[in-house]
């Protein structure tokens, strides 16, 4: 087993870093988290805060001192623009392998993306079929597993896990659409008749397959794994249950997704509207991986469904109401502007 005694995470004070960090410190690992955002947990005595930029080598290289893995999960949203994306999400890993090479720290955790899959014409998507990126984010995170693989071949243990959208306490974003109409006892309208399958994940089972792949034999873990829930209904389904929680009996409303497509295209072009091209591109159609490589090789077991995860999440939404930065969507972490959405509300 390896010596993680000191773990390196990028984009510590991010949704899946904070969850990773508190993970991690379960676990007897001190940590260091580097971000450009402060740390700001109440977390942050027990960790070792270094607010920097992954596209700076020289800082990157020197917080990296001491570590004994690292987990790289700094990322530029879609919302960036195209240069802070690739900047970002290509040069970012560069940078965080070039400097575990040359410490010495033989294992980096890549945090990818299903992204990288497209909009595929089959299902379930195995690790083994192609890459098509969907804009410049699901590009930019094709071309950086890209460079986790160079690396990899030149003998850096570099696993790469390919979460499906994950939820879970500090995770808000487009979620938080449903969860202010849901509390607010109103409906919520789906692209779609909502019968196709969408796959989640709850952060806390992403978390066990990063440890997985930070403590089991690196020829065990040193690959590409999909990660995602292993019970999951179809989006209707799914979302009906935060809907049937909040308890106002309010239901999901299906709407044919060509012409919302269309309108959806016009508003986020005029600003009007945080849904983005990924988003109402797949809402409507099924997408979910094979988990099973990951269950075979990694011994992968989670525990949440998609309603379970949904749930949990409203939960920790309900009860945090009254510190959220209601800020518009560059993080995870902060609720979305609504836009012209808002005024949609009011007819469900």
């Amino acid at each position: 087993m390896p010596e993680i005694s000191k773990v390196f995470v990028t984009g510590g004070s991010g949704f899946l870093g904070i969850n990773l960090i508190r993970h991690l410190l379960n676990r007897g690992c001190s940590v260091v988290s580097y971000d450009i955002a402060p740390f700001d947990y109440p977390e942050a005595d027990k960790v070792a805060g270094i607010v920097g930029d992954v596209r700076n080598a020289e800082a990157v290289l020197k917080a990296m001192e001491g570590c004994t893995a690292a987990v790289h999960c700094a990322a530029a949203l879609p919302l960036y623009s195209r240069d802070d994306i690739y900047s970002t999400d290509v040069d970012g890993v560069q940078n965080v392998l070039a400097s575990a090479e040359a410490l010495g720290v033989e294992r980096v955790v890549h945090i990818s993306s299903t992204a990288v899959y497209g909009v595929p014409d089959h299902h379930p998507i195995y690790e083994t079929d192609g890459l098509v990126g969907v804009g410049d984010y699901g590009q930019a995170k094709i071309e950086a597993e890209e460079v986790c693989a160079k690396f990899r071949h030149g003998g850096l243990c570099v696993p790469v896990l390919r979460p499906k959208s994950f939820i879970g306490p500090e995770r808000l974003g487009v979620f938080a659409l449903l969860y202010d109409w849901a509390k607010d006892g109103r409906g919520f309208p789906l692209l779609g008749n909502g019968k196709n399958r969408y796959q989640l994940l709850d952060v806390e089972d992403l978390c066990d397959a990063v440890w997985i792949c930070l403590t089991q034999p690196c020829s065990q873990v040193n690959d590409v794994f999909n990660i995602g829930a292993a019970e999951f209904g179809t989006m209707k389904e799914d979302f009906q249950s935060v809907l049937d929680y909040a308890g106002f009996g309010k239901k999901i409303k299906c709407f044919p997704a060509g012409p919302l497509v269309c309108v959806l295209k016009v508003l986020e072009k005029l600003k009007l509207s945080p849904l983005y091209k990924w988003v109402y591109d797949t809402a409507s159609t099924d997408s979910f991986v094979s988990i099973e490589k990951a269950r075979k090789v990694l011994g992968f077991a989670p525990r949440y469904s998609n309603k379970d995860a949904l749930i949990r999440n409203f939960r920790w939404y309900l009860d945090n109401l009254d510190s959220f930065e209601h800020t518009s969507g560059v993080s995870h972490r902060v609720p979305w502007n609504q836009g012209i959405l808002k005024l949609a509300k009011r007819f469900f």
